[in-house]
């Protein structure tokens, strides 16, 4: 399969983005349908016991899971005109997030399909999820989340 490297696309497309850029996330690598997005948790976005709030934790999962969807383009124009918005979240905290986060999401073969249509204007609609994993500087699985998501094409 030709795989085509998008993360110049999903950079320029979730780091501009402001809740984004207050609390510094950044696009590692987009391709393939998969993502991974990192942090260093800001000391002003940490909880009582200072592990990075849950806010932050769910935009940190939102913006793998839409890296994700980006890197599902097999062009880099793929994505132009294509809006996808949240319908449901759901997390599960498992350790406390300090230090530098990285989150990983890959599409599945259920999203592939659902997106692929949508990508290449064969349909203007596609629901389907995604789940993404952050883990911290030790490799400790830190918090799993999952995104429905709703994609249309303008």
């Amino acid at each position: 399969m030709f795989r085509v490297d998008v993360t110049a696309l999903a950079r320029s497309l979730l780091e501009p983005i402001p809740a984004h850029r207050s609390l510094g996330i950044e696009v590692l690598r987009a391709a393939d349908g998969a993502a991974e997005i990192a942090l260093d948790v800001p000391p002003a976005m940490t909880n009582v016991i200072g592990s990075l709030h849950s806010s932050g934790l769910i935009a940190l999962i939102d913006a793998a899971g839409l890296a994700a969807i980006i890197a599902g383009c097999e062009t880099g124009t793929g994505f132009d005109g294509v809006v996808p918005l949240g319908a449901a979240a759901s997390l599960e905290f498992r350790a406390p997030a300090r230090g530098r986060l990285v989150a990983s999401c890959q599409l599945d073969h259920d999203a592939r399909l659902a997106l692929r249509p949508v990508l290449s204007a064969a349909k203007d609609r596609a629901r389907f999820s995604t789940t993404a994993d952050v883990v911290d500087e030790a490799g400790t699985l830190v918090c799993r989340g999952t995104f429905d998501w709703s994609v249309r094409r303008r």
